[in-house]
């Protein structure tokens, strides 16, 4: 005989969830205020940061595109890299973000001078980040447990990095450096977005100018270097030429004023020689010099251009989350937390009374 087993749906009744909450309305005011005077707190607390921006437009590889390099760019709009590259180097565009947040990068900011929106005094990028950030909301604990510990002697060393052996106060400056930089590529215009956040305004935007500046030094000294060695190769080897030139002209010189009036063979043939000689020197010179002049303009060929598309400037307005919608935020989550605490609290006091049994 079959056992017929009815399945009853089960309607959650919303009507009845309102009726429960707002029967403790008292209660869910209370626990709502609560969160939002904690909003105000952390709206008031947290500082603003704000964002500055600067747009390049690296110039792109010369000469003729394939089908592949088309086909690579194509694929490239979609996210798909097909591994085609126009250039031969191995720094493009798409691992600039790499460059931009490696510590050696890093490291080379802390000496940049900077200045506040409201002060002009100029400082170390370090000691503004030590002396002038202010803690958010959540630093505040940390802070008050690390006054409670004793005191660690603060090294003299510091103050000199090592990129290879970074000491933890001087990782978590890099690493606030890090999560203060954003570099974004377009993967179909190759259009570098740097972005810099920071409390100050003018300290933002004199950080992302260097960066820039940086970053354009850092590729063109990639791009230049093999030009540069092959220059100071070839310029060594005309000075040298250069000196055997001189020394052969003033031996043939000294050699034909010397016998100018004496008329033999053998003065004749060395003499011939001699000058044979000081024409080779020459031409070796001249050649030289040449591959000297082909050296400098390779050095200007290989010189990337980069556009300026938007200059770094002073924003006005902050990036961070406006605090109004911070105080409406914990508001709600007041009013959830509430509500849930009114329908679970029976469910709640029952699972402490176990535990306490």
């Amino acid at each position: 005989m079959e056992e017929k087993i009815e399945v009853k749906n089960k309607e959650i009744d919303f009507i009845g969830i309102i009726k429960r909450i707002l029967a403790e309305r008292i209660l869910l005011t209370k626990i709502v205020g609560g969160f939002t005077i904690l909003g105000i707190l952390v709206a008031l607390v947290n500082p603003k940061e704000y964002t500055s921006e600067v747009i390049l437009a690296p110039e792109m590889s010369t000469g003729g595109v394939g089908l592949s390099e088309s086909l690579a760019s194509m694929a490239s709009t979609f996210g798909i890299d097909l591994g085609g590259k126009s250039t031969m180097d191995a720094i493009y565009p798409e691992i600039y973000p790499t460059v931009l947040l490696s510590n050696d990068f890093i490291i080379s900011l802390l000496d940049v001078k900077v200045h506040k929106k409201e002060d002009t005094t100029r400082k170390r990028f370090y000691d503004y980040i030590n002396k002038d950030l202010r803690t958010g909301f959540w630093g505040y604990p940390a802070y008050f447990l690390s006054s409670l510990l004793p005191k660690k002697e603060v090294s003299s060393n510091n103050t000199v990095f090592d990129p290879t052996h970074l000491t933890k106060s001087q990782e978590k400056i890099v690493d606030y450096i890090k999560g203060s930089i954003s570099c974004i590529v377009d993967g179909k215009t190759r259009i570098i977005t740097i972005g810099v956040k920071d409390q100050d305004p003018q300290v933002a935007t004199i950080i992302v100018d260097t960066i820039q500046k940086h970053l354009r030094d850092y590729i063109i000294e990639y791009r230049t270097k093999k030009a540069k060695n092959d220059l100071v190769y070839y310029q060594k080897l005309l000075n040298e030429s250069k000196k055997e030139y001189l020394q052969s002209q003033k031996k043939y010189a000294d050699y034909s004023e010397a016998n100018t009036k004496i008329a033999l063979t053998s003065v004749e043939t060395r003499l011939s020689e001699l000058e044979n000689e000081m024409q080779l020197k020459f031409n070796i010179y001249n050649q030289i010099s040449t591959q000297v002049q082909q050296a400098k303009a390779k050095i200007q060929e290989q010189t990337p251009a980069f556009t300026i598309i938007q200059q770094a400037s002073v924003p006005n307005k902050a990036s961070s989350t406006p605090r109004s919608i911070i105080v409406i935020l914990y508001f709600i989550f007041g009013g959830i937390v509430g509500s849930f605490y009114i329908l679970l609290r029976k469910d709640i006091k029952r699972i402490f009374h176990h535990i306490k049994k």
